[in-house]
């Protein structure tokens, strides 16, 4: 049903030249089914959206009435053609229905962007995504499988940061010379903050700047602990203060 439904997408695209409705479409409903509440599916990439399509062919679609589900294709195609559209649709969807699955996405390289002939690089959807749903943390739980023995018995649990950082930094590639990171107030009238500064003595650098809100971290702490207490498990924080100072 995907794959069908990401053919008609595409061509419809291209037949008109201009964006289509195409891009949210509902998957066939029939009765007799187990009738799905509304939810936005997004489409990946490569293996992720063959093995999905697999699924919702083989048990999925004999058995789910998935009338009710919106669907957005987010393959890197789609992306460009759509002049990245269908990202913010896709994000307004899941904002509106509170309920999202999400294949896997590409976020093409430059040499992946002339091997799809794409207009441009588009970056990672992951950051408009979380920035659209307050999404303030990634959770990566283990999968325990039945008859499969682990080297531990209880599930553990994985809070990690989604705001700031790297999914919003701003870099550039250098050579030989100095960098001065300075930081001016909200306030015109306070003097300037020299965050950083440090000559750069290699012919090749990347250099790197972001930003961590700290605003959200209460809020991150009560997703974690109340986890946590619900499922009745020990929690541990890690961080790397001997390096990352500001984290203490």
């Amino acid at each position: 049903m995907l794959s069908s439904m990401r053919g008609f997408q595409r061509g419809a695209r291209q037949s008109s030249g201009v964006w289509v409705q195409a891009a949210v479409r509902a998957f066939a409903a029939s009765s007799g089914k187990i009738p799905a509440p509304p939810m936005t599916y997004i489409s990946g990439e490569e293996m992720s959206w063959y093995t999905m399509k697999l699924i919702q062919e083989s048990w999925v679609q004999p058995f789910i009435d998935t009338g009710k589900w919106e669907y957005y294709d987010l393959s890197c195609k789609s992306r460009d053609d759509t002049d990245d559209k269908v990202l913010h649709d896709a994000v307004a969807s899941g904002a509106r229905l509170g309920a999202i699955f999400k294949e896997p996405t590409v976020t093409p390289s430059a040499e992946q962007v002339k091997l799809f002939g794409l207009k441009k690089p588009r970056g990672s959807p992951n950051g408009a995504m979380r920035r659209g749903w307050n999404g303030i943390t990634i959770s990566r739980d283990t999968i325990h499988i039945p008859g499969i023995k682990l080297g531990f018995d209880k599930p553990v649990f994985f809070e990690r940061h989604a705001v700031g950082g790297e999914y919003g930094a701003g870099w550039s590639n250098v050579g030989k010379g100095r960098v001065l990171t300075t930081f001016f107030p909200e306030n015109i009238n306070e003097k300037p903050i020299i965050i950083d500064g440090r000559a750069v003595e290699d012919a090749t650098s990347a250099v790197v700047v972001y930003d961590n809100p700290l605003d959200n971290v209460e809020d991150l702490a009560h997703i974690f602990f109340a986890r946590c207490l619900e499922a009745n498990i020990v929690p541990y924080v890690v961080t790397k203060k001997t390096v990352f100072k500001w984290q203490e």
